[in-house]
């Protein structure tokens, strides 16, 4: 029904595009007016446009005039122009969908048509790519365009300096690469102060093989982990001084507040022990945490009530149900404390600072869109995380590369030999070769192979990717052979016969040009630097030289077949598959692929099933000898859905358990900022301690109807030894109070304390003081809350073993957590700021300083997901569903 639909009014794709033909029109029936402007009067329509947008028009208003002229611009610039098939592309980009164009139809020229329309806001667009190479690669090419019309442009690379990130956030338009841009907000909300942050706020960013960074790396957050000043042996020393104290003279246990606080004694002989002069003081914060936890956990938490030791591990009981709480862990040290208590191995301090996924960083842009040639076969995952759909745009030219039916055999040793006799045979006619493996072990067995037969070869396993652009560049020579493991080399076109400009670049560096000569000869701007003019004739002199020399190679290879690909395993992901295909048949030059496997490949071993061996082994096939068949084509297809809905699967879940974190990372990073930018806090303090004030008052007065009933001594003892001096509370009128009337009195006692210390310290001071003490507390709070859910999150899924869904049980819990956290948060805060003395020094510092950065496989190695000897079909599955291996991601 849905081929007979599409047969009739043509596919989703050609449906929208057809949408776009008049908007496309105007913007080509502008060119021979925007032809006859000056350079001047062509960068003066940036100003005129940026007017019109001050002025209430939007850029849909403004787009084929823009578009018009960003056209034109590439054209003097570069020596480019827009196909018509682009300026689609480019609609569909600035619309936030995601544009699906084949290799080689101009990605990175496409995507100038939104950044400029986009930039002209004043907002700032992110193009986002998937390694430095690339990120610098485009901006120095395309700034040229950007510059030329008046636009700034900048690059955001690993190793560059604050400074140098800030200026380039601020540029108009900023290419980087998405680790960069995510590690970068994640250290934004670590900051002490307002200009040492980076980013603006996200506005409008492309991603570039848009498949590859929100789809394959979508599994592995982005971490920040450092040390923590706390030290573990300091739980152990403390555990000990804590046990030296005694009830009623050191410290006041309410367990009806569930609280447990030192007395002025208590806090004395700590501060003998450990040689402090003010125990209160913001230096000892940490020694005053350790010190409270150490109370609680040998004063309130009790042994086989609240937790059992199991295995060497304290296991948390679940208060209502009684049921062991695998994988959740007390936050704040308690449970280091309790570990301590119990003189078991103190578990490793909190070491994440900061952590999100790309599915959340990306999704916090205004706007998204992306490209890439192969997104189809994902649309339903990037509708559904990204609300992003996918529109296929039209090549510029038919594509007529010839796609064989994929070869199988029997073994992996049948099928090497296939190959090796294939590329020999392509090698001898001077047909170009590139031979696509799923690891890099792989590409050096093949390698290995061709020496010992005498074929020449070139190797790249996406770890040089500057000298990898270069070689894939060439890969389309006459008779070169070139091995890549799948994702090396993308981004960069194959040119059959050869790529003219690497050629004369690579000539320029051996007669000792710098990179930055040589970016500025290839552009077609003006100058009138004499060193640049002369460069430039050389440069010219040289690129024609061998672009005369790539054209004649270009027929040559066309007469051959062009650019052969070949596949030595199906990957897990069919769009892998095709970006693979996709290298050949670009702009309408011939092209062939065939894709090899065997039965001993991974996918076929794990996801194919026993009915194609079974198949196989009745047609006696020998070692060598290969078969076709549509019943093969379908099982290896429906494996990899098999394997893409599995890991689909995976990757919303984890974004399920971050999602949980995501709102909570909202409201602490948003706290932060407020603190940051200088607004002043003490009315927030006084929330803060309203707060406070109100949960005390519900202890006390629980399950009381009137005044004379309430435990009012209790409740000042509680207020005293959370924040408020000694004896500082009376209460007047007692026998008419009501709730309201209570917490008045309380809020007026601590109003009248706080001004007095305030007055004393003085008003401009204490700002800076509450601010310190926030920061302090809030990235404390908040780094052990990270660990604690982390935590938390490897053992929920022992939760599916009595009959719990991990990812509720995991929202509920880590609500509480969050919830503990903020009230924790409140009272450290208001009980430091109540204690301050006139003569403390106060200035901010990091709670703990990032070490390292990671993110996942860092080497761009794409291997199959295979199941790991160690998993029996019995174990729970590594992926957190708790569930069986065998009835999870093994079957």
């Amino acid at each position: 029904m849905k081929r007979l639909f599409e047969k009739v009014f043509g596919t989703y794709s050609e449906r929208e595009i057809k949408k776009l033909d008049k908007t496309v029109d105007q913007i080509e029936a502008l060119e021979s007016e925007y032809a006859k402007l000056t350079d001047a009067e062509l960068k003066d329509k940036t100003r005129q446009f940026k007017e019109r947008l001050e002025k209430g028009e939007t850029l849909d208003d403004i787009l084929p005039e823009a578009f018009a002229t960003i056209r034109e611009g590439a054209w003097r610039a570069l020596g480019m122009k827009h196909y018509r098939v682009q300026l689609y592309g480019g609609i569909v980009l600035h619309q936030g969908r995601i544009a699906e164009m084949r290799t080689g139809e101009g990605k990175t020229l496409m995507a100038t048509l939104p950044v400029y329309l986009n930039a002209l806001a004043g907002k700032g667009v992110h193009v986002v790519t998937v390694n430095d190479y690339l990120a610098k690669r485009d901006q120095e090419w395309m700034s040229k365009v950007y510059n030329f019309l008046g636009l700034t442009v900048g690059v955001i690379v690993h190793g560059i300096t604050n400074e140098e990130r800030r200026a380039a956030y601020r540029c108009d338009i900023t290419y980087g690469t998405n680790n960069e841009f995510g590690f970068d907000y994640l250290r934004d909300n670590m900051v002490i102060h307002l200009h040492e942050m980076v980013q603006r706020k996200l506005n409008y960013a492309i991603v570039d093989e848009v498949d590859s960074i929100l789809i394959d790396e979508a599994r592995t957050p982005l971490i920040i982990s450092g040390q923590g000043e706390k030290s573990t042996k300091m739980y152990f020393i403390v555990d000990q001084f804590v046990k030296t104290l005694k009830k009623e003279v050191d410290f006041v246990l309410d367990e009806k507040a569930n609280s447990v606080t030192l007395t002025e004694e208590g806090v004395e002989r700590s501060e003998k022990h450990f040689g402090v002069e003010n125990l209160s003081d913001i230096s000892n914060i940490e020694l005053s945490h350790h010190i409270n936890q150490a109370l609680k956990a040998n004063n309130l938490m009790k042994l086989d009530k609240d937790y059992v030791v199991k295995d060497g591990e304290i296991i948390i009981v679940d208060d209502f149900t009684g049921r062991l709480m695998f994988g959740r862990r007390y936050s704040e040290g308690l449970h280091q404390a309790i570990e301590a208590k119990e003189g078991l191995e103190v578990q490793r301090e909190s070491k994440t600072l900061a952590t999100i996924t790309f599915q959340n960083y990306f999704r916090m842009y205004d706007k998204l869109s992306g490209m890439t040639g192969t997104a189809k076969t994902e649309e339903e995952e990037f509708m559904s995380i990204y609300n992003m759909d996918v529109v296929e745009i039209p090549t510029n030219k038919p594509v007529i590369r010839q796609d064989t039916s994929d070869l199988v055999y029997k073994s992996e040793k049948g099928k090497v030999m296939a190959i090796i006799k294939d590329i020999e045979e392509k090698h001898k006619k001077g047909q170009p070769v590139l031979v696509g493996t799923i690891s890099i072990e792989k590409s050096e067995e093949l390698a290995n192979a061709l020496k010992r037969r005498g074929v020449p070869h070139e190797v790249l396993n996406a770890k040089q990717h500057e000298r990898e652009a270069e070689i894939v560049a060439q890969a389309g020579r006459k008779g070169i052979v070139t091995i890549a493991t799948n994702m090396a080399g993308r981004g960069t076109d194959i040119l059959l016969g050869g790529n003219p400009e690497f050629l004369a670049k690579r000539e320029m560096k051996k007669q000792g040009y710098s990179d930055e000569i040589l970016s500025m000869v290839t552009s077609h701007g003006e100058t009138t630097d004499e060193e640049l003019i002369n460069a430039k004739k050389k440069y010219e002199e040289i690129y024609s030289k061998f672009k005369v020399e790539t054209d004649k190679a270009h027929e040559e290879v066309k007469s051959v077949g062009g650019l052969h690909i070949i596949g030595t395993e199906r990957h897990e992901s069919r769009r892998i598959d095709n970006q693979l295909r996709g290298r050949a048949g670009r702009q309408g030059d011939p092209g062939s692929s065939s894709f090899y496997i065997s039965l001993e490949d991974d996918l076929m071993r794990l996801f194919g099933g026993d009915r194609m061996l079974d198949l196989v082994e009745k047609m006696g096939l020998a070692e060598d000898e290969a078969i076709e068949h549509k019943l093969l084509t379908s099982s290896i297809e429906n494996a990899q859905k098999k394997v893409e809905g599995r890991n689909f699967g995976i990757r919303k879940h984890v974004l399920q358990y971050d999602d949980v974190m995501n709102k909570q990372r909202e409201v602490i990073y948003g706290e932060r900022k407020k603190v940051l930018e200088g607004e002043n806090m003490r009315d927030h303090i006084f929330n803060l301690l309203e707060n406070i004030i109100e949960d005390g008052i519900a202890i006390y007065t629980a399950d009381a109807k009137y005044p004379e009933e309430w435990d009012l001594d209790g409740l000042k003892d509680y207020l005293s030894n959370m924040f408020l001096p000694a004896n500082s509370l009376e209460f007047t009128n007692v026998e008419n109070l009501t709730i309201e009337s209570l917490k008045g009195q309380i809020v007026k006692v601590a109003e009248k304390i706080y001004s007095e210390k305030e007055q004393d310290i003085g008003s401009e001071r204490m700002r800076e003081i509450e601010r310190v003490i926030l920061l302090q507390v809030i990235d404390t709070k908040w780094m052990d809350h990270i660990d604690a859910m982390d935590q938390l999150r490897q053992g929920i899924g022992l939760r599916a073993i009595g009959q719990e869904d991990p990812v509720r049980a995991y929202q509920i819990e880590g609500y509480d957590m969050f919830q503990e956290m903020i009230k924790s948060i409140q009272e450290e805060t208001v009980r430091y700021l109540f204690s301050i003395e006139k003569e403390v020094v106060v200035e901010r510092k990091q709670v703990a300083k990032p070490i390292a950065a990671s993110h996942g496989d860092q080497d761009g190695k794409n291997s199959p997901v295979v199941k790991k000897e160690e998993v029996g079909r019995n174990d729970l599955c590594p992926c957190g569903s708790g569930k069986k291996y065998k009835k999870c991601c093994g079957q």
